[in-house]
């Protein structure tokens, strides 16, 4: 018998030079409608989420050089960054995925119902895979709209 799938896909992150710039490509050519926008000043990168007919595009741009998305850009230019999946219980899930030797290459625990974990894309074939539950690590949870009133 299969595995169950271990979560909904919630977004897919894509690494840009800038947002405003491909902002016009997702919205006048491919009819995306935007979400919202935010910053994370302290991982240093701005991101925007873009509603593309039920799937969820998330652009990430760097501010400034020490940003973990300037150095992807430098090395392998704009493109797909991440998938994110919803996964319930996810420091459960990921508990189980390292004791099956899955490389988990980072997890934050951001509130007792919010845990994010990543996949290194090393043993996931070459994508990069967070896994999440709640604010802020899933794009489509109620509280980044509340964020934005």
């Amino acid at each position: 018998m299969a595995n169950r799938p271990i979560g909904k896909l919630d977004h897919i992150g894509i690494a840009v030079k800038s947002i405003a710039e491909a902002r016009r490509f997702f919205e006048d050519t491919l009819g995306a409608h935007f979400m919202y926008e935010a910053a994370n000043d302290a991982a240093g990168f701005k991101l925007a989420e873009f509603d593309l007919d039920g799937l969820t595009i998330e652009l990430l741009e760097p501010l400034g050089e020490n940003s973990f998305i300037h150095k992807f850009l430098e090395k392998r230019g704009e493109g797909m960054h991440h998938l994110t999946f919803n996964v319930p219980d996810c420091k459960q899930k990921t508990a189980e995925l390292k004791a099956q030797g899955v490389r988990v290459v980072d997890e934050i625990e951001w509130s007792p119902t919010s845990f994010e974990a990543f996949i290194s894309p090393r043993a996931a074939h070459g994508v990069l895979i967070q896994l999440g539950s709640g604010y802020p690590t899933l794009a489509n949870d109620p509280a980044w709209l509340k964020t934005k009133e």
